[in-house]
């Protein structure tokens, strides 16, 4: 009933657009009555996203099983899962892209969810680098990281049309954010690194600006294409959402 309900309510959002259809359309194109819908979604918003609950809890059991060894690598390939899952259903996921893009409101819902992906990500990193402090700092940082990475490579095979391989973006970018971060806590940074650590530094003073990749990855010697340039947005606690999307969406030149 679930998809059933989800497919009659993307449908209608697709024929009438968002704002124009009502819960009663859906529950009418799907033939149930308005309890059913409001059982398994609380608004129209989460019928556009039916697909996410189920794959964070794909993603936090993953990181609840995963060895511990490699904890950026682990966050990485936790991002993959919701990489498969836009990628199962292209075309799906290619016009809930459009009709996001269409409707304010669907970005801000949207940004909720990410916020609960990016904070999974780095509740797991905080139990590897500790609760406090630097260790704290750099959970949070990283697992920013890997979503702005995540979604960088996402949204450039999603403006394709979904034409094309995703993971090939995607792993390019999540390959810059380990190159980065993936030095165990504690190593001594050899002195060709050292302007890597001063830029990072500079980040963590400045809490709030915008940087790429490309200026830390090139003190790593890490090459950074112009197209599958990965920024990476650092902020205060507490900043909200959409003014750290907003940066982001600045930085790479997305309206």
């Amino acid at each position: 009933m679930r998809e059933v309900l989800a497919q009659a309510a993307f449908q209608l959002f697709l024929e009438r657009g968002f704002e124009r259809t009502t819960v009663d359309d859906i529950v009418a194109r799907a033939g149930v009555g308005r309890r059913s819908f409001f059982r398994y979604f609380p608004s129209k918003e989460d019928a556009v996203f039916p697909d996410h609950e189920r794959c964070l809890a794909e993603m936090t059991e993953f990181l609840a099983a995963v060895d511990d060894s490699d904890p950026v690598g682990a966050v990485c390939d936790a991002a993959r899962i919701v990489l498969r899952m836009y990628a199962d259903n292209p075309e799906f996921s290619v016009q809930r892209y459009r009709l996001t893009r269409e409707v304010p409101g669907l970005r801000t819902y949207e940004l909720s969810v990410v916020r609960r992906y990016e904070q999974t990500l780095a509740g797991h990193l905080r139990g590897r680098f500790g609760e406090g402090g630097d260790g704290e700092l750099r959970a949070e940082v990283i697992a920013a990281s890997v979503v702005a990475a995540h979604n960088n490579g996402l949204r450039l095979w999603l403006r394709s049309g979904g034409e094309g391989d995703p993971e090939e973006a995607v792993d390019h970018a999540l390959d810059l954010v380990r190159a980065v971060w993936a030095r165990p806590v504690g190593e001594v940074v050899p002195v060709s690194a050292r302007p890597e650590r001063e830029a990072a530094e500079a980040v963590g003073a400045a809490a709030s600006t915008p940087v790429s990749v490309e200026a830390v990855g090139a003190a790593a010697s890490t090459p950074v294409s112009v197209d599958g340039e990965v920024v990476v947005m650092v902020a205060r606690k507490g900043t909200p959402m959409w003014r750290v999307v907003q940066q982001i969406e600045a930085a790479v030149g997305e309206s």
